[in-house]
């Protein structure tokens, strides 16, 4: 069961602050300063680095070092040609349904700040019988920023620009958030506070290093830097997972994972098992309800990364449960985000001196 609370009805500061900023994968400097703002202050030691992780650590007393990692990279769009109309064409930064990006405002972000801009298509009317069935490519769409010639377009924005949808964060009833970016502004949210807390605690064995990392979207490349910095005994990485409580979800295939139901602990090769059990012995000791996924492979979360760093990494996996994942529309319980936040408190509080790995 899980502990009494009083009911989450909105975003905290920070978290809303990292959902607003925006951080497409390379260009994470919105995020980067809030996570400045609110965590440097808390840091015994604070680190920026070449690929722009921002690394605090907490010095224990004589025990493991624990990283914990979430990341502050968001999917968007790149501005890759300019044509002589003005209208801009884009490549992708990380996965997208193409079904997502027509008819959508963005913010392009440019040397002069953010620029307004829609994405456009033949809209359906002009469209044959057969296109009308057809999910358009991504060379089928383009940006309007509201100019009429090449010229004018280059005077606003260069090659290279990024941009993310507009979409902000919303409460969609209860403690249920929608938001653009809860991948994974939730889990860098989640790291972050938990170090935050553990800040204020005296007795702590363990050394806790919390990394907020970049350009997870194209490789979980931010993690792989930051682990080999780290050096951690244990990892655990904080990341979204899909909640397949929704229609069209087949259990058998997906698993069957609540989106209220609490954090998702991973389990498989890319998980270390007696940090699987610590994490679980974690959760139930802080009374917490938690959910339990079987992880076949190497994950697409910087676990993979933290795993493979040195001479090796004891790593555990924490997912959020959320709904339509990649979309400007993503859905998680507010709810679940605090129950990850006292999980990897609890978790950092249970680590002994000497506690071993190896297996």
């Amino acid at each position: 069961m899980a502990k009494k609370s009083s009911a989450i009805t909105d975003f905290p500061d920070f978290l809303k602050d990292l959902l607003t900023a925006k951080s497409p994968t390379g260009h994470e400097f919105a995020a980067q300063a809030v996570v400045d703002r609110y965590v440097e202050k808390s840091a015994d030691t604070y680190a920026k680095d070449s690929i722009g992780n921002r690394i605090a650590t907490l010095k224990g007393k004589g025990g493991p070092t624990l990283m914990f990692a979430g990341h502050i990279d968001e999917i968007g769009l790149i501005v890759s040609h300019v044509d002589e109309k003005g209208y801009l064409y884009f490549e992708f930064l990380g996965g997208h349904d193409q079904i997502i990006p027509s008819g959508r405002r963005l913010h392009i972000l440019t040397r002069n700040g953010p620029v307004l801009g829609i994405t456009g298509k033949r809209a359906v009317h002009l469209l044959s019988p057969e296109d009308r069935k057809r999910v358009p490519e991504r060379h089928d769409m383009w940006i309007d920023i509201g100019v009429n010639n090449r010229s004018d377009a280059l005077s606003i924005v260069r090659i290279g620009d990024p941009a993310v949808y507009a979409d902000g964060p919303e409460m969609l009833r209860g403690s249920i958030g929608v938001a653009r970016a809860f991948d994974d502004k939730a889990g860098a949210y989640v790291c972050m506070e938990a170090f935050r807390r553990l800040a204020k605690e005296k007795s702590l064995t363990a050394t806790v290093a919390s990394v907020a990392t970049t350009q997870e979207e194209i490789g979980v490349r931010g993690a792989q830097v930051a682990a080999q910095s780290v050096n951690p005994d244990v990892g655990i990485a904080v990341d979204v997972g899909h909640a397949t409580d929704h229609p069209d979800a087949d259990n058998r295939k997906f698993g069957r994972f609540s989106l209220s139901g609490g954090p998702i602990i991973g389990r498989g090769p890319n998980i270390n098992p007696i940090v699987f059990d610590h994490m679980v012995e974690a959760a139930e000791d802080a009374s917490l309800p938690y959910q339990i996924q079987a992880e076949p492979r190497p994950t697409g979360t910087d676990a993979r990364a933290m795993q493979m760093a040195n001479a090796g990494v004891a790593c555990g996996l924490l997912s959020i449960p959320l709904r339509y994942m990649h979309t400007p529309g993503e859905v998680v319980d507010l709810a679940v985000v605090e129950q990850s936040v006292q999980l990897l408190v609890t978790f950092a509080r249970r680590i002994k001196k000497g506690q071993k790995y190896s297996w």
